[in-house]
């Protein structure tokens, strides 16, 4: 089982990413204003769905990647750090947009509201990031069996991300935070900061 000082690590990663702009959070947002909570909420279980895919292929993958390729951890690592990097200067840079800066959407039956989410996260550049290249850097080999440390911190970024997703679609939070552009500023800044010190920190750990 993973240390817990892992999976505190890796549960501020988890929460540092989901509360950062992307395609997850700004079309579950949208859709909850454009077409009410309960849009937002069907849509949301698309988007779970999308994350236990990634969860249960991505630790088959990272189980047979880091016992027959030791050298991979480091390069994953590398890989992820310039990933975080540039999630932060996505946050901030000129014309960046926040996750609560909404966008229209048609109205949708509960099917396609379902599938559009499962599409969304399963295209979604930063879940694929955070499942095959952040994760593995969380795993420690002394620590037992790679496939269920995977399964485990897996779980808990599903948890994260749901719970947050879900704060942010179930009601009027998302029209409040919205008309809130003070709020969209700051957020876009802290966001930026832990995200490059998470990329400073495991950028520093490969070099050891």
């Amino acid at each position: 089982m993973p240390e817990i000082q892992n999976l505190v690590g890796f549960a501020l990663l988890a929460l540092g990413m989901v509360l950062t702009p992307g395609p997850n959070m700004i079309y579950l947002i949208s859709r909850s204003i454009c077409q009410g909570p309960a849009a937002g909420l069907v849509s949301l279980g698309g988007v779970a769905l999308g994350f236990v895919f990634y969860m249960v292929f991505a630790a088959l993958g990272i189980t047979a990647l880091l016992l027959a390729v030791p050298f991979a951890y480091d390069a994953l690592r590398f890989a992820g750090a310039l990933y975080l990097l540039y999630l932060g200067w996505q946050a901030v840079r000129p014309g960046g947009r926040s996750p609560f800066q909404v966008r229209d959407l048609p109205k949708d039956g509960p099917r396609k509201l379902f599938l559009m989410g499962l599409v969304t996260n399963l295209l979604n550049p930063k879940v694929a990031v955070l499942y095959l290249s952040l994760l593995p850097q969380f795993i420690r080999l002394e620590q037992g069996d790679v496939l269920l440390q995977s399964l485990v911190f897996g779980s808990l970024q599903i948890m994260i991300s749901v719970t947050v997703l879900i704060a942010v679609t179930a009601g009027s939070i998302a029209a409040f935070l919205a008309g809130r552009p003070l709020f969209m500023l700051v957020q876009r800044w802290l966001m930026s900061t832990v995200l490059a010190s998470l990329a400073v920190s495991m950028a520093a750990e490969a070099r050891r």
